[in-house]
């Protein structure tokens, strides 16, 4: 039987970066074997709803005049989003990107939608590749273990 014990490590690596929290844990908890694909529908939701967050923050922060609610409107739809998958980064840097648009401080708020895509890029690839080794084990015939960090 193939062993899951790779994706286990994988897990835990990315809630120690603080690049996931608990929230991921309870999204894992809600796939079984009558909704096996769960878990990556979710993650994939998450993933194009945020690309295409990212271009409104970006179209958004090239308005002249700037208009500062309809950008932390757009933060805010991303930091709970970031939130309900446990993307624990990505939702730190949206809290900070809120007191940017709050101070009306174009240079902030710039710096922080790049570093919102840093992080969200990072939580793609990684989060990414651990759902392709899922799948690819569970291909298999392997099972995935649960781990509750």
């Amino acid at each position: 039987m193939v062993s899951g014990r790779g994706v286990d490590e994988g897990v835990f690596f990315l809630f120690w970066q603080g690049i996931l929290d608990d929230q991921f844990t309870q999204l894992q908890m809600l796939q079984d074997e009558s909704t096996p694909d769960f878990l990556e529908e979710v993650v994939t939701l998450f993933f194009d709803d945020s690309v295409k967050l990212l271009e409104n923050l970006s179209e958004s922060l090239k308005a002249d005049p700037l208009d500062y609610k309809v950008v932390d409107g757009h933060v805010h739809q991303f930091k709970g989003s970031s939130s309900s998958i446990g993307a624990q980064r990505v939702m730190q840097v949206c809290i900070t990107f809120r007191h940017c648009c709050d101070n009306k401080d174009k240079q902030g708020c710039l710096d922080h939608l790049a570093k919102a895509k840093e992080e969200f890029n990072i939580v793609r690839s990684k989060l990414g590749k651990m759902l392709k080794l899922e799948k690819k084990i569970v291909d298999l015939g392997g099972v995935l273990p649960f781990m509750d960090c």
